[in-house]
């Protein structure tokens, strides 16, 4: 089982990682993050994707919908924008962002190693 620290450094080594965090979308406070820089604030990026979370769950809920949200892609121009929700031991109510440059980056490979530190995560 991986901690917060070794699970965001694992982050680093999907190809065209820019950045990632850990949040906690109660709140909009990322756990932890690395990497970003100046065109990549975290702390910003944390609480601008809680509302991204939270919506999409009241949207949901509204619907009626009684399925589970693996995860979210936002793309732009130049990068890819990836939430996945936690489901493991302790995960509620978190989910880790994982900015990317889309030049650098293999989508659904990125997707498959997100969700497999997700699940070596131990909160």
């Amino acid at each position: 089982m991986a901690n917060v620290e070794t699970a965001l450094k694992e982050t680093t080594t999907i190809d065209g990682a820019l950045g990632a965090a850990l949040v906690d979308y109660t709140s909009g406070m990322a756990l932890g993050t690395i990497g970003g820089g100046k065109d990549l604030d975290l702390a910003i990026a944390a609480a601008g994707n809680t509302d991204v979370v939270r919506a999409k769950v009241r949207t949901m809920e509204m619907l009626g919908l009684k399925d589970e949200i693996e995860d979210m892609l936002i793309t732009l121009g130049t990068q890819y924008h990836l939430i996945r929700l936690l489901k493991s031991r302790g995960g509620s109510g978190l989910f880790l962002y994982l900015a990317l440059d889309k030049e650098r980056s293999n989508l659904a490979m990125a997707r498959h190693q997100l969700r497999r530190i997700e699940a070596e995560l131990e909160v």
